[in-house]
């Protein structure tokens, strides 16, 4: 591998658990503990953990319960919005 293909391969944007748990919340179905569990090869204690976070980072997260019984599913109402406008690195630079 060249120096030019690693440097591409380093600077690739990292996509978090965070990130991805965000991403499966997003669907306007919702998913359950058990799937989203799966998905993210978490244990369910953790992805409970991990929605608690989510609500204390400012997430809108709606769980609703299926009327004929079974387990709720969770899905992203509302995220936060920024408290500042941080300016770009491009941004900073040209300055």
């Amino acid at each position: 591998m060249t120096k030019q293909a690693n440097k591409k391969t380093n600077s690739a944007v990292r996509i978090t658990k965070k990130d991805q748990l965000i991403k499966l919340l997003g669907s306007k179905a919702g998913l359950d503990i058990k799937a989203l569990s799966e998905k993210l090869g978490w244990q369910q204690h953790t992805t409970r953990a991990a929605l608690s976070g989510l609500r204390k980072a400012g997430f809108e997260i709606a769980a609703q319960k299926p009327a004929k019984g079974g387990m709720s599913k969770y899905r992203v109402v509302s995220a936060p919005k920024p408290l500042i406008d941080m300016p770009t690195v491009e941004a900073a630079h040209a300055a």
